[in-house]
């Protein structure tokens, strides 16, 4: 599962760079590092509550 959630979002991040998603917070191509503060945070919550 983190493994998916990790390609998902790495290709959003890609996807971001090249054409911005338009999503709110997400509308100019600078904005990259906010998927990634999302990826570290559900990579971290999912390692979290792994038994």
């Amino acid at each position: 599962m983190t493994k998916a959630i990790s390609l998902f979002l790495f290709l959003a991040m890609i996807v971001q760079l090249i054409r911005p998603l338009g999503l709110p917070g997400l509308k100019r191509r600078g904005d990259f590092w906010k998927l990634a503060v999302v990826a570290f945070a559900l990579w971290s919550l999912t390692l979290l509550l792994r038994p």
